[in-house]
């Protein structure tokens, strides 16, 4: 049983993206050895740019979550397309890789920007199972939401700067590995046959046959 860990930037009021336990993030998961897929907005790798290398170099994914965490439904095709390009190239620049995989801003989306991040060869992505970290929930409620909703092939959402993710991560991963869970970065979760063909997402998240 396979399920995928995600994390992306969070506004938070004291530290407008905050990277204050992004190192330690990455330690609680090397300690499990697990990869992670880690969506960054462009203008947080302008801001750190150590730290989008330090999660590539650690071997997690580090994919695109817009340049300016815009309302995707409100741009146009164009607009859009513009907006990952300009995220996309930060972080090929600091990592060497482009980013295949979108988690739009909000978790919003529409028809228009599916077909627009495809028409770019990038595979949108939406969760499953969301944490509430971003909500200040304890650590304890944080354990007991994600262990009681995940199933296998779950997407499970945290956020870096949540304020008790990393008191959290640690129980929650052995939890799920007594489970029998195994913990894999996005590209090795989804399935070939992406983008309407043999399987698609469907609204919760899920992907399932086309």
């Amino acid at each position: 049983m396979r399920i995928f860990l995600t994390y992306s930037n969070i506004r938070k009021i004291t530290s407008p993206w905050g990277n204050e336990d992004t190192q330690q993030l990455i330690d609680i998961l090397s300690k499990y050895n697990v990869t992670a897929t880690f969506f960054v907005v462009g203008e947080w790798v302008d801001k750190y740019p150590e730290s989008v290398k330090a999660l590539s170099d650690a071997g997690h994914e580090v994919m695109s979550h817009s340049d300016t965490h815009a309302h995707f439904n409100s741009l146009s095709s164009d607009e859009i397309i513009a907006d990952l390009n300009a995220c996309g190239d930060k972080i090929e620049k600091v990592t060497g890789t482009r980013p295949t995989l979108f988690r739009c801003p909000y978790g919003e989306y529409d028809d228009h920007v599916i077909n627009a991040v495809r028409s770019m060869g990038v595979e949108p992505i939406q969760w499953d199972v969301d944490s509430l970290d971003w909500k200040d929930l304890s650590a304890a409620d944080i354990t007991k939401r994600v262990t009681s909703k995940v199933q296998p092939g779950s997407i499970v959402l945290f956020h870096n700067a949540a304020l008790h993710t990393p008191e959290a991560l640690p129980g929650i991963i052995e939890a799920l590995l007594q489970q029998g869970y195994t913990f894999v970065p996005i590209s090795q979760l989804i399935l070939p046959g992406t983008c309407g063909q043999e399987y698609t997402i469907d609204h919760t998240g899920r992907q399932c046959p086309a």
